[in-house]
């Protein structure tokens, strides 16, 4: 049977084969995902807390300033592109009782499954199943904010990747079309309406999806006119967008800064993404091998005519596709790492399933042995997840709002409180590790009872600033918190200070302070200091703010916060 045929209707078919065909439809389950999205941000979900959870908390100070009319590389520097703040900022206001780490997760569904949608309907129109296995997987990936590799052994949801997730699942989405859907207009819409997501939610995910369309022109996949009319949409948006705004300027130049922060050796990089993702990685290699074996016994020849046939094989799009996801995880690993091969293997099992090659159990076994790992583990770790929930109780920090909606261990959270009282008790040893450059733990941010403790340090800030404000008679117009994360501005609805990082980690994303910094931060009555604990990194970031707290005067505000005070 041929992949055109598959999923034909008969003529003859019963009510029980029309409701059969009518779960196949990819438009179908698309529509419920969207559904069951919509119904997760309008109640009052408690999930279950995990590593890095803080990192979605950049995402609700981008919000905040994006509701006080600031926009992001404009009026504040931000590590990737502005389309994740602006997706999060409009179910955010669609939704304001969502619980963060799914609306953060779910930012770019807005775009996403329109997108999707036209690819399935493209698919669709010549083999249902076809389209069905390129969209389930998709969704599959989509659905909760799990990554594929942790730190941490216990479960629960992922606060961090999310811009990493958002581009895997694009890239998904631009090789399935590149593959999947004919040469022509449909394929060049979808192509720049893609590349054009990539560049405004992370540029190296534009630079990964440059390299696929640019193999695809020399696989014959796309015509060079097409791509040439797909980067013109594209620059063309781009032009409009920076007209009217100035953001795309902006967006570059915070790029070009970011890029003067980070150097170093790229092999490290390459080491890190093998040894982390090996279980992909491994059988991915010994795929291509057999696949190259399986070639070159069908003679595949070095002329012109022989390489064209290659770059256009399963075998050339796997190893284009697994060199450049590669180089994307090369830039910040941790997300759902290399699902983008899966429409690629998809061809490999649909091509050797029928063959006679004595290789084909070899082709067939790589190639779910690439393919199973990334779907088991997100599969496993969302049960563990939603599964050990059932025994956990909530944390206790109903002034957070949706942020501290989270649960965990009971044990966990007694943890978290006990750790929170002997940090504010014993800081002499904190501030011995922060000053040899070592933090309480090696994965401190990992751990989840130190996300719990970030919460309940931060509940405490939020008390004892509305506790000051009424002694004093004094509404704070605006806060800088000394920290990786700035929630105070966002749960107290104020303004924060312009032409300042978010997501401040040292050396990474906080350039040198500009006068228009530093006159803004005069305008801004309190900078705020966390104490519990003291770390390197908070150390550095306060170092980085020291011009900034001239001339302040100091108030202990409460036993883990030093309320740095204007006037």
């Amino acid at each position: 049977m041929s992949i055109g045929n598959l999923g034909a209707p008969s003529a003859t078919a019963t009510l029980g084969d029309r409701l059969v065909r009518l779960a196949g439809s990819p438009g179908l389950w698309i529509a419920a995902f969207a559904l069951a999205a919509v119904a997760a941000l309008t109640l009052k979900l408690s999930l279950p807390l995990g590593p890095n959870a803080w990192d979605t908390a950049v995402y609700l100070d981008a919000v905040q300033r994006i509701r006080m009319g600031q926009m992001p590389s404009l009026d504040f520097f931000a590590p990737v592109g502005p389309l994740g703040y602006y997706g999060a900022a409009l179910l955010d206001r669609l939704f304001p009782l969502a619980q963060p780490m799914l609306l953060v997760n779910w930012a770019l569904l807005p775009v996403l499954l329109p997108l999707a949608a036209i690819l399935a309907a493209s698919v669709s129109a010549r083999s249902r199943p076809l389209a069905l296995a390129l969209i389930l997987p998709l969704l599959l990936f989509a659905a909760l904010p799990i990554n594929l590799h942790g730190l941490y052994p216990m479960p629960g949801f992922d606060g961090y990747g999310n811009y990493n997730r958002h581009v895997a699942l694009l890239l998904y989405a631009l090789i399935a079309t590149l593959l999947f859907v004919p040469r022509g207009r449909l394929a060049t819409g979808l192509v720049a309406a893609l590349m054009l997501t990539l560049f405004l939610v992370k540029i190296t995910g534009a630079v990964t999806g440059a390299l696929l369309v640019g193999y695809a022109i020399l696989a014959g996949r796309l015509r060079l006119r097409d791509a040439v009319l797909a980067a013109g949409l594209v620059l063309a948006a781009l032009g409009l967008l920076d007209l009217a705004t100035g953001i795309v300027r902006a967006y570059l130049a915070d790029i070009l800064a970011l890029l003067a922060l980070n150097t170093g050796a790229l092999l490290p990089r390459f080491l890190t993404v093998a040894s982390v993702k090996f279980n992909v990685v491994g059988p991915c290699l010994l795929l291509m091998g057999a696949l190259a074996l399986a070639a070159w016994r069908e003679g595949l020849s070095l002329s012109l005519d022989g390489l064209r046939r290659l770059a256009a094989s399963n075998l050339g799009w796997l190893a284009a596709a697994f060199l450049a996801l590669t180089f994307f995880e090369t830039q910040n690993t941790g997300s759902l790492e290399y699902i983008g091969l899966w429409p690629i293997l998809l061809l490999i099992l649909l091509d050797w399933r029928n063959r006679s090659d004595r290789l084909r159990p070899v082709v067939l076994v790589l190639a779910l042995a690439v393919a199973l790992p990334s779907a088991v583990i997100v599969v496993e770790r969302s049960a563990r997840a939603l599964l050990g929930a059932a025994g956990h109780v909530a944390l206790d920090a109903p002034e957070l709002g949706p942020l501290g909606r989270v649960s965990l261990k009971p044990e966990t959270a007694q943890r978290a409180a006990v750790m929170l009282d002997h940090y504010a008790k014993h800081p002499e040893p904190y501030r011995d590790l922060a000053a040899r450059g070592l933090g309480p733990s090696a994965i401190l941010y990992s751990e989840i009872d130190y996300q719990a403790t970030w919460l309940l340090e931060v509940r405490q800030g939020i008390v004892a600033l509305r506790a000051w404000e009424a002694a004093n008679g004094r509404r704070l117009n605006g806060i800088l918190t000394l920290d990786f994360v700035d929630p105070f501005n966002r749960l107290l609805d104020r303004e924060p200070p312009r032409h300042v990082p978010i997501g401040m980690d040292p050396g990474r994303s906080t350039p040198a302070l500009e006068p228009r910094t530093l006159a803004e931060l005069a305008r801004t009555d309190a900078i705020l200091a966390p104490k519990c604990p003291v770390t390197a990194a908070r150390d550095a970031i306060r170092a980085h703010f020291a011009e900034a707290l001239r001339g302040r005067r100091l108030v202990a505000l409460s036993p883990c916060w030093d309320l740095h005070l204007k006037g």
